[in-house]
């Protein structure tokens, strides 16, 4: 009897192993015809085009009409249905059946208000815009991905949707489109993001905590004003601000435990522009920032108990703002461990898995986390490093250049991991 229990497992263990030897055959030459698909001549320069154009028009959080015209304008040469607008300029394009599972492939189309410095024929036509963040690249992607769709919807075993989201920097576009209910039923989303630090043909993650939560705020210290001649006939709000912005940064070397990772930092101070004049109010701004929405919490409230005792201690008063509304905080980024596997997973069969990273936790902010709050999701960097090209600047570096190459690797991870998605939601519910 153990001779023929042994026999039986050992007999299940090779058959498990040939089965996901096959699978991973099968995936790995799978997404292999769509890279090739998307890396074809006609192809990658029809991507090339479409990022230039994005390129040459950035347009800021929610004002992002032509953008969302040049999108809707592709999806429906594509022969691909889509709903707009949402959050004023969001789309979401629909690939497939209509039918469940419904899976979410995310980019966001917003630009900064930076003045490109680089000089190249497709530089930014807008003055103070620029595409700084690779958000150009990510629409692109995307568009690309819904070709390839588009090219094989009739073996979708579900339906893809294909999210473009709005005002991604600073201002919270996901929470407005979950709010008007874009992505209600979907049982899963992917997104990407350019990396100009890692190579082209490289892609990275982490499961669990990815980015940080963020949240600003501007705080501001009223005292009474006059001649810095006779300070003690005033109450000077410069000297309050100076010992609550020292105070500030106890928090996170005296408050918060050295192995958790929390950020306080202040962008501005505006007091009086006279040297002989103590000023009646000085106001005063930045960040804050933790890997887990309980941290956010504490530091809000240490930040506005510290302000105020410290404005109370100096004879002023203060208020501080959160704007929460108007800059609405994010919440941290978290991935989904199964739907990174299975990210991480296609991308290795795709790239290799020499060339897919463990990527450390970062203290960026993404509001891709409304999503990760509401499904299943994953999130994963994409490399942009080409060595010929100028020296390596980061995200939001006037100077920023993105190696094209990217682009058919986006659109094929995209598309790959959408359509092994409904093709192992099948398998599972079988």
């Amino acid at each position: 009897m153990s001779r023929l229990c042994i026999w039986i497992i050992i007999s299940t263990v090779f058959t498990c192993h040939a089965t996901w030897t096959a699978a991973s055959e099968q995936l790995s030459l799978f997404t292999r015809e769509l890279l090739d698909s998307a890396r074809e001549p006609e192809f990658f320069e029809w991507l090339k085009r479409i990022r230039r154009r994005i390129h040459e028009n950035p347009e800021l959080a929610f004002e992002e009409y032509e953008t969302s015209q040049l999108v809707r304008s592709e999806l429906e040469s594509l022969g691909i249905e889509y709903t707009w607008p949402m959050a004023k300029t969001g789309i979401v394009g629909s690939v497939g059946s209509g039918a469940q599972p419904w899976f979410g492939l995310r980019a966001d189309m917003d630009a900064l208000p930076i003045q490109e410095l680089v000089e190249w024929e497709h530089k930014s036509k807008r003055d103070g815009k620029m595409h700084a963040c690779g958000h150009d690249v990510h629409t692109t992607m995307l568009l690309g991905a819904a070709k390839l769709l588009k090219q094989r919807s009739r073996q979708l075993k579900g339906t893809v949707k294909l999210v473009f989201q709005p005002a991604e920097e600073s201002y919270g576009g996901a929470y407005y489109m979950l709010k008007e209910g874009a992505l209600d039923n979907f049982q899963g989303i992917f997104g990407l993001h350019v990396s100009p630090e890692m190579p082209t043909g490289t892609i990275g993650s982490r499961p669990g905590p990815m980015l940080a939560a963020s949240a600003r705020f501007v705080a501001v210290i009223s005292g009474q004003g006059g001649h810095a001649a006779i300070p003690h006939a005033t109450r000077d709000p410069v000297l309050a601000a100076s010992f609550a912005i020292l105070a500030l940064q106890q928090i996170v070397s005296r408050e918060t435990d050295p192995l958790e990772a929390r950020v306080l930092s202040i962008g501005f101070i505006e007091a009086s522009q006279a040297e002989s004049v103590i000023p009646e109010t000085v106001r005063f701004g930045g960040t804050f920032r933790s890997l887990t929405t309980e941290g956010l919490l504490y530091l809000q409230q240490r930040i506005r108990e510290i302000i105020e005792m410290q404005a109370a201690v100096h004879r002023c008063s203060a208020t501080v703002d959160f704007l929460e509304e108007k800059l609405r905080p994010y919440p941290a980024t978290a991935n989904n461990e199964k739907m990174y596997e299975h990210a991480k997973w296609v991308g290795a069969s795709m790239l290799g898995e020499q060339n897919v990273y463990l990527i450390p936790m970062s203290m960026g902010a993404e509001d891709f986390s409304f999503y990760s709050q509401k499904m299943p999701a994953a999130f994963f960097m994409i490399g942009t490093k080409n060595k010929t090209l100028e020296p390596v600047k980061p995200l939001h570096s006037p100077y920023l250049v993105f190696d094209e190459d990217v682009l058919p690797i986006g659109a094929a991870l995209h598309a790959a991991v959408a359509i092994s998605y409904l093709d192992k939601h099948v398998v599972e519910t079988q």
